[in-house]
């Protein structure tokens, strides 16, 4: 079973051109001055509890979660992989918080081995975008999800230390290895399928960099120089056939020889998260050039107008952790000032202050709309982006 493109289809079409101009009443200017550590954290606290009491679907459901709320009519039972997969990174960012973060280990140990329900094993394992039987109908693998999912392991391993997460991230290496495409005749030969199936028609950026980035920080770990092969061989890819100037990469090459130029922040993030952590598990300094160029390039383009406020909140949240991974090798003031620009002014213009939810246009970014559910998807990324921030000042 197909996961629901309409999502996907509504983003495409609202970031080809279809933006939205409505300011809403309740929205305020963006404070003059900037927002403490501590402030964030608050923040991060009041946007988890929101998720929790509004979309998590409590333990008796398997600590599963709700798509969206109000839950809407053609909704699953159950929210998609990848909403779960947010929640799951949220939470791993709560844990990091000054002081109150040990309070959320319980709730992260959940969230991860909730994660695992999706998973099907057999010849062709991986995560399915929807549960398999017997909570759910089952669904595709879309290696994007499969290799998001193993970026959390990672981070779920580095803030814990225990080795069940890395094993479960180098468990999903060999099957984003599957997506490899290794036809020769195709234009710009190799990249990754989208999802695992011979319906599939296009080679995606988003699989190709996370997949890259997902190997580069295993090698970091584990000094596998398969890792590596891998990591630069997928980054390569993207870098020599989906870049259309610094920072700035399109988003898919079809099978017909047609190429997506839609971009997205979270494949800007991805390079540049990639690049940085082949800086770090090399020492090769032409990483951290290629990282430093992506990041000032993109960044120059994405703070022109309404282009980060237009992106969906959760693709920003991968960008803006990008950024602040590569500030923390080669710091660079400007990062923060744009993560922290971006989340004030999100916080006073998209949050309904009487349920602490997030709404934005149906493409998960964009102006306010109450009419429009709150998603797991969007409040995590605000999770994630608030508690960022508080843990990296």
């Amino acid at each position: 079973m197909l996961r629901s493109l309409l999502r996907r289809t509504t983003v495409t079409a609202a970031c080809a051109g279809l933006l939205w101009s409505a300011v809403p009443a309740h929205a305020q200017p963006a404070r003059p001055h900037p927002v403490s550590p501590a402030a964030w954290a608050g923040r991060a606290t009041d946007a988890y509890n929101a998720l929790q009491a509004h979309l998590y679907q409590g333990k008796d459901q398997h600590g599963l979660y709700l798509e969206r709320t109000p839950r809407q009519a053609n909704d699953p039972e159950h929210s998609y992989l990848w909403p779960m997969r947010e929640a799951a990174a949220a939470t791993v960012d709560m844990q990091e918080l000054p002081r109150s973060g040990p309070a959320y280990r319980t709730d992260a140990t959940e969230r991860f081995d909730t994660i695992e329900l999706y998973f099907t094993p057999g010849t062709r394992p991986g995560y399915e975008s929807y549960l398999p039987a017997p909570l759910g109908s089952g669904g595709d693998i879309y290696y994007d999800d499969n290799a998001v999912v193993g970026l959390s392991e990672l981070d779920q391993y580095d803030s814990t230390g225990d080795r069940t997460y890395l094993a479960r991230a180098e468990q999903i290496v060999p099957i984003v290895t599957r997506a490899w495409d290794s036809d020769t005749t195709k234009a710009c030969p190799g990249g990754m399928d989208w999802f695992d199936s011979t319906n599939n028609t296009i080679r995606a950026t988003n699989v190709t960099a996370l997949s890259a980035q997902l190997a580069a920080r295993l090698y970091e770990h584990t000094h596998n120089p398969a890792y590596l092969a891998k990591a630069e061989q997928w980054y390569g890819w993207v870098y020599s056939c989906m870049r259309q100037a610094p920072g700035l990469y399109g988003n898919d090459r079809g099978d017909d020889g047609s190429t997506n130029p839609t971009l997205w922040t979270y494949n800007s993030g991805a390079m540049i998260g990639t690049a940085t952590a082949l800086y770090r598990g090399t020492g090769n300094a032409d990483y951290l050039r290629k990282a430093t160029e992506d990041a000032r390039a993109s960044l120059a383009y994405w703070t022109q107008g309404t282009r980060l406020h237009d992106q969906p909140a959760i693709f920003n949240a991968f960008y803006f952790k990008d950024l602040l991974d590569l500030d923390a090798v080669r710091p660079d003031p400007a990062y923060r000032k744009a993560v922290s620009a971006y989340a004030e002014s999100t916080y006073a213009a998209n949050r309904d202050a009487a349920t602490g939810l997030f709404h934005f246009q149906p493409s998960g970014g964009g102006d306010y709309d109450p009419n429009v559910p709150a998603e797991t998807l969007e409040q995590s990324a605000m999770v994630q982006i608030f508690a960022t921030l508080a843990a990296n000042n």
